[in-house]
């Protein structure tokens, strides 16, 4: 006896059933018998099988299926139990008496026959028709080309995500486009592929006869076939190759006599070098070095050797925003140098070598706890707030921050429990001020915003995407990318965007290809992410004086550690920020040097970049000694130089400031303000780039220092006047004074410290 049924939308829905031929326990809730099925014309009722059994029952197949969060059960050839939440391909309610083999666990249950089902559910059950290709309602400028052939040892599309439970052709194609990818599709019914549009050979529209189990109306391929769609829209993705002067130039200036692992530009025009114990070839180095470019490539002079105590590697570098813009430095590696606080002071004169040296003594000057691979930020009220790290080698993640100079009062550091949750892929931290006075926090793929007052999590923004396969993907050591604020423009309105660029995958540790932004300050804010022309890992960026943004060094694949980044990426990329979404960057000219874990970038006060570093430790990849400059276009033009003065470097907030133009300028003026930073492992700590306003009449100018110390905390600042894309050779200034009096600490015995 059949059944009754109706037809609803594609669906079948049964109302009314017989009773079987065999006997039906008593069953769960509402679960009942809901007839004798056939399997579908077009493939299989049930997607999910379970393993045959020779103890099978109506009850223990109903209990497989609810323990594995389903509402429809099968059973058919005796042992065989299925599982689903609807029966698909048309499969239809027929004669029970089809339904006529006894369960190999209980003869007096009949579970089904050749082709025939005993279907139980906790619900009326529906029935999807035969899927067909999705050819309309399609997101985007998404069209279905057709079935096309595909092969495990040559894909067609690279990239593949597997979701068995909810695959949908919107879904995967949508999430191809996010990515910035022009093809996608679908095969074997739950393997979402993604890539650039390729010559393809098309195959029967019968071949690809899977339907998607997110969405049965519809089909996902087929046995090495796959449902195969293109982007007929705009480009999602344009790249410029530059050519000529646009590429920029690289070009090499000296060896070096240390492997740098942290480069500072000083407010006295030099860049101070550290490096680990132990790592390079020649036993000849006390870690650290103060270069002056003025000098090179004269070996004997342009590098004056410091001494430090203990060993800096892996800590973090910051200027100060005292009067004298010391440098600090702050853990370390190993034992007591954990817990260093280190102190330079850079003296002024290019041409001549300084006397002053790196100043430490952890017995009267240490950090409250150990710290390996933590970040260092200013905050709006000067003082240095530190972060997160290692407690050594290898050792246990270390969540809790402290600040410096340590308040009056404080014994112990701050907990902070998501430092602990995210253990051994959290260190160097991504840390900024934002200008609505919270933090901008950002680890592996998660960010969130915290307080400057006991750094607890104001609110959490959404997960930053990774890889279009693979969520588990992250953006700071030991999964390195890099980050930078874009442009802050007067009057100060618009909100702050955050940039991201590169990464890898956990575990596979696949290059990111793409660079993740955000406004963070907006409640509504997703990420947007933009393609980049290769995938790049263990990278630096360095802020540019006009207001874009170049992206160097680093491995095509890997992770940060020795010997652990493979197959260098020495192109240079420029990102462009006022150009649109999806056509900002463009690939510059490459280096013949190979700059790989434990490489940094810089930006001089001429407007080009030193490079330096690398210190992978592998068979393949050179300790790399050599110093090179980046060019940028505007560098290589031919232009001259603006230039100008400026007597007042001391600015307080919202100070007008009068500066006089002293060359002929040809094209728009422009003022540019670019933070002093501690470069290293792709973080640069303090960058900030910021258009402050500025007015002119004539040669005589005035400009206006930031409003407050939320959108530019205290810090030195390189001031850059620029005639047209031309930037004169910049002027240190400082914003924002010393609220914290960093000017009069530590005063302690072997300290010299300059006042406020």
């Amino acid at each position: 006896m059949l059944a009754m049924a109706f037809i609803l939308w594609s669906a079948v829905v049964a109302v009314v059933a017989s009773s079987p031929l065999g006997s039906v326990p008593e069953l769960p809730g509402t679960w009942t018998y809901r007839g004798c099925y056939t399997e579908g014309s077009n493939g299989r009722a049930f997607a999910v099988q379970e393993p045959d059994s020779q103890d099978l029952t109506i009850q223990s197949c109903v209990a497989t299926c609810i323990a594995a969060g389903y509402g429809v059960a099968g059973l058919e050839y005796a042992s065989q139990c299925f599982c689903d939440n609807f029966l698909r391909n048309g499969a239809n309610l027929t004669d029970d008496a089809d339904c006529n083999m006894s369960c190999t666990g209980d003869a007096s249950q009949e579970c089904g026959a050749g082709s025939r089902l005993s279907v139980f559910s906790n619900d009326t059950i529906v029935v999807y028709q035969p899927p067909t290709a999705l050819t309309e309602d399609l997101p985007g400028s998404w069209e279905y080309y057709g079935c096309v052939i595909d092969a495990i040892d040559n894909r067609v599309l690279p990239w593949m995500s597997i979701d068995e439970q909810n695959t949908t052709i919107e879904a995967c194609i949508a999430g191809c486009s996010r990515f910035g990818y022009n093809a996608g599709g679908v095969e074997y019914g739950y393997q979402c592929f993604c890539g650039d549009a390729q010559t393809v050979t098309t195959s029967s529209e019968a071949d690809c006869n899977i339907a998607c189990p997110g969405d049965p109306h519809h089909l996902c391929g087929g046995g090495d076939r796959l449902s195969y769609y293109q982007w007929t829209g705009s480009n999602l993705t344009t790249w410029t190759h530059a050519q000529g002067i646009a590429a920029g130039s690289y070009d090499f200036i000296m060896s070096a006599p240390l492997l740098p692992l942290i480069s500072v530009v000083g407010i006295n025009e030099k860049v101070v070098f550290v490096e680990k114990h132990g790592t390079q070839v020649y036993d000849n180095s006390s870690g650290s070095f103060e270069f002056d470019p003025t000098l090179a490539p004269q070996y004997g002079i342009a590098f004056r050797e410091l001494q430090l105590k203990t060993d800096v590697f892996c800590s973090a570098s910051l200027v100060l925003p005292d009067k004298a813009g010391r440098q600090i430095n702050i853990g370390g590696w190993s034992v007591e140098s954990l817990y260093g606080v280190r102190l330079f002071t850079p003296e002024p004169g290019l041409g001549k070598n300084g006397t002053n040296d790196w100043e430490e003594d952890v017995s009267t000057l240490a950090l409250l706890d150990a710290r390996w691979y933590p970040t260092a930020l200013i905050l709006s009220n000067g003082s240095v707030l530190v972060m997160g790290g290692e407690n050594g080698s290898d050792g246990p993640v270390v969540p809790t921050c402290e600040i410096l100079p340590r308040p009056v009062g404080v014994t112990a550091s701050t907990y902070l429990d998501y430092l602990q949750n995210v253990e051994k892929i959290n260190s160097y931290p991504f840390l900024a001020v934002l200008p609505s006075g919270d933090i901008f926090f950002a680890q592996y793929n998660e960010a969130r915003l915290i307080s400057q007052t006991d750094f607890s999590t104001t609110r959490m923004l959404p997960q930053m995407p990774g890889a279009v396969n693979n969520p588990e993907s992250g953006r700071n050591y030991p999964l390195q990318g890099t980050m930078s604020l874009l442009p802050q423009s007067a009057p100060y309105t618009d909100p702050l965007t955050v940039l991201i660029c590169g990464g890898t995958t956990d575990g596979a540790n696949f290059g990111l290809d793409n660079c993740i932004s955000t406004q963070p300050e907006v409640p509504s804010a997703d990420w947007v992410i933009e393609r980049m022309p290769s995938t790049r890992v263990v990278t630096c960026m360095v802020n540019l004086p006009d207001g874009r943004y170049l992206i160097l060094n680093g491995a095509v694949n890997g992770r940060a550690g020795f010997g652990l980044a493979t197959n260098p990426n020495k192109a240079a990329v420029l990102y462009d920020p006022s150009k649109p979404v999806g056509s900002r960057m463009s690939q510059l000219a490459s280096s013949t040097i190979a700059r790989l874990y434990h490489s940094e970038a810089v930006l001089m006060n001429d407007g080009r970049v030193l490079v330096s570093g690398s210190d992978p430790q592998d068979p393949i990849n050179p300790e790399e000694y050599r110093l090179e400059y980046f060019s940028p276009d505007y560098i290589l033009s031919g232009a001259p130089k603006p230039t100008f003065t400026i007597q007042n470097k001391d600015w307080a907030y919202g100070q007008t400031v009068p500066f006089t133009l002293t060359s002929t300028f040809t094209g728009a003026v422009k003022v540019s303000l670019i933070a002093a930073v501690g470069s290293t492992h792709g973080n640069n700590m303090g960058q900030r780039t910021i258009f402050p306003a500025f007015s002119c009449t004539g040669n005589a100018c005035t400009v206006t220092a930031p409003p407050n110390a939320a959108v530019s905390p205290p810090a030195w600042y390189q001031l850059f006047v620029l005639d047209g894309p031309t930037p004169s050779r910049s002027i240190w200034v400082r914003i924002g004074g010393d609220p914290a009096s960093i000017g009069n600490w530590p005063n302690l015995p072997g300290f010299t410290f300059p006042g406020v």
